[in-house]
């Protein structure tokens, strides 16, 4: 416990987005720095509806470092998140002795308490490590003065985190160096390039994925012949075009594309063996309903991605964002004693054509989809400055704890928190 007599408490608290891969990222050449086998590209999620919040505080009185996530004390000797904190306070310690070798540096050497929350669920194939990951960095980078790039530090959390650490569209350059230093984050647009694009989470399973990133990665490296020609054949040319459509603007492109690679990820991850199954009967129901959506109006207007789990999500334009819509609510019936089926961005609410539901032609899945989150291409991670959004209390303990997972709540997932009196 920290003393009573709390001396020289320092609070940041940052907020950090989630990012959804059109390019994907599976597979690793260095597991202890994360160095991928390919480059990837990712746009990220607007922060009003999916984001981590994460405050730390650093006091010369705190005795051991401590983490919360979600309201629960967690085990912070975590290999990859001593990682992320031993390289910030090594470049905060760089950043003293350039700037000021005469200096006290014992302040870089207090205990840190961090407290973190989700407004999704943790877990569930959403890229919470992606999200969780990038905010702690760019918190601890916050309150040790660190400044510059720190996408590589991300990077060595989750692979992914590094993408969250920019807005709007972002690819992760794979590199050439043994050290990793080249393997970095770029944004390549931001997130007010391309207004007309709207995302939509369709929630199809709250619960734990069955089979965790990490592992799933080392398994398909070790066993599937078609990640390495995937690697090495297809997605060097794949990023060249997602790139070129997005700068371009070009939908039908970005969709079809984003399409093939989600497409090409799961078989991948079914060339794996033993095989890695994360779409389930809803998601493939969902491929199905796209396609004969697209087919119907003679153009593509829609598209999927999958990462590793069964949520679907969708790429599309704004102003076909209320008759898609319809058409997920028709074919995946909600729960009528629920809460919002939609939520997020509002969607102006229209009925859905006779024509549609006949082309589409699916027997409807009641309660499929849980509920789905309209949002758009947003910033990156930013500092909150009201310091009353800060997690932590004045002795550096969590304002709230979590009583009920994973309760939905009006962006999302949001957990149940209650003040600690």
């Amino acid at each position: 416990m920290p003393d009573d007599n709390m001396e020289n408490v320092h609070m940041v608290t940052c907020t950090a987005p989630v990012n959804i891969a059109v390019v994907k990222y599976w597979g690793k050449r260095d597991e202890d720095l994360i160095l991928p086998i390919n480059s990837s590209l990712s746009v990220t999620l607007h922060q009003d509806q999916l984001k981590t919040t994460t405050t730390v505080s650093t006091s010369k009185s705190f005795r051991e470092d401590r983490l919360w996530l979600n309201g629960k004390e967690e085990d912070i000797s975590q290999p990859r998140l001593q990682s992320c904190l031993r390289e910030i306070r090594r470049l905060a310690r760089k950043r003293r002795n350039d700037d000021d070798p005469d200096s006290d540096s014992t302040s870089l050497s207090h205990k840190v308490h961090i407290c973190s929350i989700n407004n999704f669920p943790t877990a569930a194939g959403l890229a919470s490590s992606a999200a969780g990951f990038a905010c702690l960095v760019y918190t601890l980078a916050q309150a040790f003065g660190v400044e510059g790039e720190l996408s590589a530090v991300a990077r060595q959390g989750s692979g992914s985190a590094c993408r969250s650490m920019y807005g709007g569209f972002v690819q992760w350059i794979m590199g050439q160096q043994l050290d990793g230093k080249d393997s970095l984050a770029q944004q390549v647009e931001p997130e007010t390039h391309w207004p007309e694009l709207r995302i939509l989470v369709l929630v199809v399973s709250a619960e734990r994925k069955p089979v965790g990133s990490t592992s799933g990665m080392q398994t398909s490296v070790q066993t599937s012949c078609l990640l390495k020609h995937r690697a090495e054949s297809v997605v060097p040319g794949r990023m060249v075009a997602m790139i070129d459509a997005v700068r371009r603007k070009d939908f039908t492109a970005f969709a079809e594309l984003t399409m093939k690679d989600s497409n090409q990820f799961h078989a991948t991850c079914l060339d794996t063996y033993p095989p890695i199954f994360y779409l389930n009967s809803v998601s493939h129901q969902v491929i199905n309903m796209v396609h004969r959506y697209n087919q119907h109006y003679g153009e593509t207007r829609v598209a999927y991605t999958f990462d590793a789990g069964p949520n679907a999500v969708i790429f599309t334009l704004q102003q076909h964002v209320p008759d898609f819509t319809q058409a997920v609510r028709h074919f995946f019936p909600p729960e009528t004693n629920g809460g919002e089926f939609v939520k997020g961005l509002p969607v102006p609410q229209t009925d859905i054509s006779a024509e549609l539901k006949q082309a589409i032609g699916l027997e409807p899945m009641p309660t499929g989809i849980s509920y789905i989150i309209s949002t758009k291409a947003g910033p990156g991670p930013c500092v909150v400055k009201d310091p009353t959004q800060h997690l932590l209390g004045p002795i550096g303990l969590p304002k709230y704890t979590v009583r009920h997972h994973a309760q939905e709540g009006a962006n999302g997932v949001n957990h149940k928190i209650v003040a600690n009196m």
